[in-house]
């Protein structure tokens, strides 16, 4: 386990769950530039959570083909709801950018991952709270399943083009390359994690030069503070809130869970720096609805979890 968590002093310097973290000159730059991002991401999940779909409206149409009002009512339903997928999807680009910056700056030369930590506490911070919206993002997607229907109808009707003066001016907002990326990533269970995941890795295979380690040492410190944060009673007294428990719960596990994805043997091997036992046993000594979602994260969305290097007593805790 990392050397940070022998003392509490230790914790308290790279503990980037502070809320009042202040970017510092050298971070400015790049803290503005994702805090550009991230101050969208309430309005992002609120427009998620107010998606009520189209249901209805396409059921009509479905039934009463040569019906051109049914037809006409279900189109102009689903176009500004496939407006509104657009701008999430958008937002998943402008937010992969934000992480391969902030991943740039935590795990550059010469410094530790635990010195990043320490030295750029405001940095951090925003990383944990990329991890946080995207695990919220996707717990509210996944119960959504009018997003793929919804998107299903709009292409059926485009391919189609069987509607007779109806106005088709959004393919100028979302012309067919847009319409087949937004379809990749809504057919993802997580989007938003795997949009991560995938920055991740290619911030990885990219950077050549740079020593993996460099990149898995810091993802497994940030998971290591948080399981000390939620397992030590000192520490997980003094969170003001349960949004701040699960603030804490949602890195933990989008750490965890993009470690598994850019490690060669992943987070759940015998040898891994992150204390699965531990990470799992603090997140099932919550309430359940508090977790389901993210236990249901680190079943499915992993890379590594089914390998035969998986201890069977792991496996069996996420059964």
């Amino acid at each position: 386990m990392v050397g940070i968590f022998k003392s509490p002093l230790n914790l308290n310097r790279a503990n980037f769950l502070q809320f009042d973290a202040q970017p510092t000159e050298a971070e400015r730059d790049v803290w503005n530039q994702v805090n550009s991002v991230l101050q969208e991401s309430e309005s992002m999940l609120a427009g998620l959570q107010s998606y009520k779909g189209a249901g209805q409206e396409i059921r009509d149409a479905i039934q009463n083909p040569s019906d051109l009002m049914h037809q006409e009512r279900a189109w102009n339903s689903v176009c500004p709801l496939v407006i509104k997928l657009k701008t999430f999807y958008c937002f998943s680009v402008r937010l992969e950018k934000a992480l391969y910056s902030l991943l740039t700056c935590l795990t550059c030369p010469p410094y530790t991952p635990t010195q990043h930590l320490e030295k750029e506490q405001a940095l951090a911070k925003q990383f944990a709270e990329i991890l946080h919206f995207t695990l919220r993002f996707d717990e509210l997607k996944m119960r959504i399943p009018a997003i793929q229907n919804d998107f299903s109808y709009y292409r059926r009707t485009i391919s189609r083009n069987r509607i007779n003066n109806m106005n088709l001016d959004i393919e100028s907002e979302v012309n067919n390359e847009m319409a087949n990326r937004m379809s990749l990533f809504y057919a993802e269970a997580t989007p938003m994690l795997k949009t991560l995941s995938t920055a991740t890795t290619n911030f990885v295979s990219e950077n050549k030069t740079l020593p993996l380690e460099n990149t898995t040492d810091c993802l497994s410190t940030m998971a290591s503070v948080c399981k000390v944060m939620l397992e030590t009673p000192e520490y997980s007294s003094r969170f003001s809130s349960e949004d701040t428990l699960l603030f804490c719960m949602r890195v933990m596990v989008g750490v965890i869970i993009l470690y598994d994805h850019v490690h060669p043997n992943g987070a759940f091997t015998k040898l891994s720096k992150i204390d699965m036992k531990g990470c799992i046993k603090v997140l099932k000594e919550q309430p359940i609805d508090n977790v389901e979602g993210l236990l249901n994260a680190l079943k499915f969305t992993t890379k590594h979890l089914n390998d035969e290097s998986t201890p069977k007593n792991i496996r069996a805790m996420l059964q």
